[in-house]
């Protein structure tokens, strides 16, 4: 029998390619799609494809997602990371500079990262490009991002922001992609219980901007669950198993962080399992995604948690966490859990099984 290929596109994600500064004689951006900037990027938020080629089939009903937020995070040489730009403009987005372009990200050209912000979940990506310019010291780097009640439907909105970021980079300040992104697809903010702040509907433009933002066949993370397996081979039994018991897991990687966004996911669904005779009692198998240092105090009243960072100072503050991933080592400083790291039989014949199925 063949082995079923993984076909999902979001599995071949990779750093992108150099970003170039435009030609001095590429065209100012007037708000209209399409254009391409002197042999860069196009300015148009579909990318290379027309508007036909993008808008996709025909959705059959509304959608339910819901943008509560839209913002353009730079680096600033002289005061680092910033909020340059965000709709609606008295939202709350603090810690959000910091989420949306990870520690260490300076040195890869772009990424794309998933994050937790009080009640919501964003999606932002990143880009680098160099610049001959001493005041931003040769580099510049932005992130396009959006915040979301659910990170279910964030995927949509990847390749639209993969675009953004880079028009950001070669056209800094023109915002009316962004602008009109948001007209569209604004939402409500839920508030405290998590219920919205308002009844009324989601505001829709006129379904003629669709074509805008299509919804694309790739970057859905449940898509990456063959790689995760195979990534960590047996060890996904013991991670199966600290999953179940609702352990604080924290996964650590150096940039890019968006592949171990999709691993935080991944975890998350072996513990989506309903357990007979439990009921309510067992804790959500909660995804943080990406957090950082300023999430430390946020991290220390949680019961329950998978995340993902790129700061190695967390392996020293045990208190954080319950199990500590480092690559393919799953590691725990506790004395009762360390049993459970030692790969038994029964566990190798469970892996066994699960490749046959996968075949």
């Amino acid at each position: 029998m063949v082995e079923r290929a993984d076909e999902a596109p979001l599995l071949f994600w990779a750093e992108g390619p150099a970003v170039s500064a435009p030609p001095p004689a590429a065209e100012a951006d007037s708000g209209g799609g399409g254009r391409r900037l002197g042999g860069g990027w196009s300015a148009g938020p579909w990318g290379d494809a027309g508007p036909a080629e993008a808008a996709g089939p025909p959705r059959a009903e509304a959608e339910e997602d819901q943008i509560v937020a839209v913002f353009v995070v730079t680096f600033d040489p002289r005061t680092g990371n910033m909020v340059e730009w965000c709709l609606p403009q008295d939202i709350d987005l603090e810690g959000v500079e910091f989420k949306s372009m990870a520690s260490g990200s300076h040195k890869i050209q772009s990424d794309f990262i998933y994050f937790r912000k009080g009640l919501c979940f964003g999606l932002a990506c990143f880009a680098n490009m160099p610049v001959e310019s001493e005041l931003e010291r040769g580099a510049r780097m932005k992130s396009v991002g959006i915040l979301s009640p659910s990170y279910t439907l964030l995927y949509r909105y990847m390749h639209f922001l993969e675009n953004q970021v880079r028009h950001q980079l070669e056209m800094p300040g023109h915002y009316s992609h962004l602008e009109a992104f948001y007209d569209d697809k604004k939402g409500v903010l839920p508030d405290s219980k998590g219920t919205p702040t308002s009844q009324q509907p989601v505001h829709w433009l006129p379904s003629i901007h669709r074509y805008m933002y299509p919804e694309m066949k790739i970057t859905h993370p449940a898509g990456c669950m063959s790689q995760f397996i195979k990534f960590f081979g047996e060890q996904i039994l013991v991670l199966w198993k600290f999953a179940l018991l609702r352990k604080r897991i924290l996964i650590f990687s150096p940039p890019p962080v968006g592949v171990v966004c999709y691993r935080v996911y991944c975890c998350c669904c072996l513990a989506n399992v309903s357990l007979p005779g439990l009921g309510g009692t067992v804790p959500e198998s909660k995804p943080f995604f990406y957090v950082n240092v300023a999430d430390i105090e946020m991290l220390e009243t949680e019961v329950s948690y998978v995340a993902c960072t790129t700061e190695k100072i967390f392996e020293e503050k045990r208190d954080l966490y319950d199990v500590y991933v480092d690559n393919q080592n799953v590691k725990t400083h506790h004395e009762h859990l360390q049993p459970l790291l030692k790969i038994n039989n029964a566990d190798k014949e469970k892996y066994r099984r699960l490749n046959d199925q996968r075949c």
